[in-house]
């Protein structure tokens, strides 16, 4: 996905498309739109396609079409990319690297890209083959990359969803750093530098109570939006911010990128790495996270949970006692008639208390 974004602008195109995959399994795939600047189509744009296709269209004679051909150099052109955005003295000969490309996207050129900056590599899923994709492996699997580290004494592992857009840190004790501790590293480096602009963070609202007050105390502003990475990239070129991101493993860094790109977060991980000395360990944790418990509830669909009196009700009450502790987010799921119950407490008794009590009463009507 990010290599799209890249090439569209680089080669002047008029649109980029991306075949993608679902995270959930390999029988289906998604679509994603970029624009002539790189950066995705906005929902107006993508609703305005949808309808169109649902309208009925005549397909184009081919020979109005035009021609298709092989862009050898992508790959490349992608890595030089990447690799322009780190130190130019950047060596990581002896730093063992566990690198998981989930029989994605970067299967070539995440090892390309360690390999030139002299990593010490152990590969996992670098063997697509059209239908392994996700399998026991990146992202969703992140304990096959764990074991890795263990196995190897690596002092590091990188894993990549199946379109590369999205990363998940592995210290070499084998425990996974989610997105939020990861931004908090960039925030905090690049606001000492002076280059995190408008001294701002952006990010959707799953993100931990306590990376927001992790920022609070170093005087940078966290900006939440709705939970998905376009509306993160919406909110940055908005305002002019330029690091973002989602707990979930999208790290935005429009200095180098157009969306979510998990194989530049990873390296520049790694980087600080090398830059401080630090192990993976030491910097995967900025912050204490403040006890998180997330449930989904199915919901039928011609049920409305969230519209009924005893939902809001439990809702309204449960807002009240977590006032000034913690926080409470209730969200239907965009892709999946799921209600999310989502909510943040020190008193972790409390927070269970809360969130199953929501959880009953939407249960009840859905």
């Amino acid at each position: 996905t990010p290599a799209v974004g890249m090439l569209v602008r680089s080669m002047g195109a008029d649109v980029g498309v991306k075949i993608s995959e679902i995270h959930k399994t390999k029988k289906k795939n998604g679509v994603k739109f970029f624009g002539p600047d790189g950066f995705k189509l906005s929902d107006e744009a993508e609703a305005a396609i949808e309808a169109i296709m649902a309208g009925g269209i005549q397909p184009a004679s081919p020979v109005n079409i035009g021609r298709a051909r092989r862009v050898d150099g992508g790959l490349s052109s992608y890595v030089e990319s990447l690799q322009a955005t780190l130190p130019g003295d950047l060596d990581l000969s002896g730093m063992k690297v566990v690198i998981d490309c989930g029989n994605g996207a970067a299967y070539r050129a995440a090892p390309e890209l360690l390999g030139r900056l002299g990593a010490d590599m152990t590969e996992i899923g670098t063997s697509p083959d059209g239908t392994n994709i996700n399998e026991n492996c990146g992202t969703t699997c992140t304990a096959t990359a764990a074991d890795a580290v263990l196995a190897g004494g690596a002092d590091v592992a990188i894993c990549l969803d199946g379109d590369a857009d999205r990363v998940v840190i592995i210290d070499e004790t084998g425990v996974v750093a989610d997105g939020d501790q990861i931004m908090a590293l960039f925030a905090a480096r690049w606001a000492d530098e002076g280059c995190l602009q408008g001294n701002a963070l952006v990010t959707t609202v799953m993100s931990n109570l306590g990376l927001e007050r992790f920022l609070e105390g170093r005087g940078i502003s966290l900006l939440r939006t709705s939970v998905g990475d376009r509306y993160v990239v919406e909110t940055m070129r908005a305002g002019g911010y330029n690091l973002g991101g989602e707990q979930s493993g999208h790290i935005v860094m429009t200095d180098y990128a157009t969306t979510g790109d998990g194989l530049l977060a990873g390296v520049h991980f790694l980087a600080e790495m090398r830059r401080t000395g630090f192990s993976a360990s030491e910097l995967r944790r900025m912050f204490e996270p403040v006890p998180q418990l997330l449930k989904n509830v199915r919901y039928s669909e011609d049920a409305q949970p969230l519209e009924t009196a005893t939902v809001k009700s439990a809702i309204t009450d449960a807002e009240k006692r977590l006032a000034g502790t913690g926080r409470l987010l209730i969200r239907k799921s965009g892709t999946e008639p799921l209600i999310r119950v989502m909510a943040e407490c020190e008193d972790e008794a409390l927070l269970k208390e809360v969130v199953d009590g929501i959880v009953a009463d939407v249960e009840a009507v859905a």
